[in-house]
């Protein structure tokens, strides 16, 4: 979970996986049977304002005291799907790496040193006990990883500019997201590697490839795989948003660079991070 603090705004993109009930055992899997038949379910901005309202004490709950309950649920094909926040587990992962995000000036102002260190320890003790936990949610903030386009194919792309959208900016409602199958997430990051690997010596993008595809690999076959441009759809402007197309911008390229056209392979490269580039300058604008 991308830790979202006093100098931070919580402007973040999200990699879910939903598992079918299958997958989960037994009291686990009951809890989420009767969880997704409940009348109201819980949405994105909710577990987002849960989460602000922890940083409000002095000092702030940067961790919760006790996991989540909640979770993210969708039908597919016929089969019922969950994604649980385990907003604990990714707010302890997410403190552990705040310090390459921030100075540490700004970082021990935001979340105090003991704050972290009571953090860390905690965490430390959990994992003995749950040596195989993995959170079933990714985020990066201000950004949505290159890699994680990697995933998806332009047709999966799902566009809803929302309503009363106006002056250049989003309008309530709006949604950017991907969703495909488990199998076909892993069998593109397998086809990506391959390439990457015969075609550049080495590269970023490889190792976080292979983070992610060992992260799928924790997961059910038959689960369902969804990128979601979450907050970023109300900082990029409309036009902006409705033309991008970055998953067939990254498949363009890889299919540039397994043809050996390494200028084009390039020149997509360029366009992407470019595009990229812009929207986190947004947020150091902020």
């Amino acid at each position: 979970m991308a830790l979202t603090t006093p100098v931070a705004v919580p402007y973040a993109s999200y990699l879910r996986v939903y598992e079918p009930l299958a997958a989960f055992p037994e009291p686990e899997r009951s809890h989420w049977a009767r969880y997704a038949r409940r009348g109201s379910l819980p949405g994105a901005q909710d577990e987002l304002r849960r989460s602000l309202s922890d940083l409000l004490p002095v000092p702030p709950v940067v961790v919760p005291v006790r996991e989540s309950a909640d979770a993210f649920v969708a039908e597919v094909d016929g089969v019922l799907c969950v994604c649980p926040w385990r907003t604990r587990l990714r707010g302890w992962q997410a403190l552990a790496g705040l310090g390459d995000e921030l100075p540490a000036p700004v970082l021990d102002a935001a979340v105090p040193p003991v704050v972290r260190r009571e953090a860390a320890a905690d965490y430390d003790s959990w994992r003995e006990r749950n040596p195989d936990a993995r959170p079933w949610i990714r985020s990066a903030t201000w950004h949505v990883p290159v890699r994680w386009f990697v995933l998806f194919a332009d047709e999966e792309r799902e566009y809803d500019k929302g309503a009363d959208a106006g002056a250049g900016g989003a309008g309530e409602g709006v949604v950017l997201r991907y969703r495909t199958p488990m199998v076909q997430a892993r069998r593109r990051v397998a086809r990506a590697l391959k390439v990457l690997r015969e075609e550049l010596e080495d590269s970023p993008l490889i190792d976080g490839l292979v983070d992610v595809g060992r992260w799928l690999e924790e997961f059910h076959p038959r689960s369902m795989v969804e990128l979601d441009y979450g907050g970023l759809v109300y900082t990029i402007p409309e036009e902006q948003l409705a033309s991008d197309h970055s998953a067939a911008d990254t498949a363009e390229g890889l299919a540039a660079l397994r043809e050996g056209d390494g200028e084009r392979a390039s020149a997509v490269y360029e366009r992407l991070t470019e595009r990229w580039r812009a929207v986190r300058h947004r947020g150091m604008a902020s």
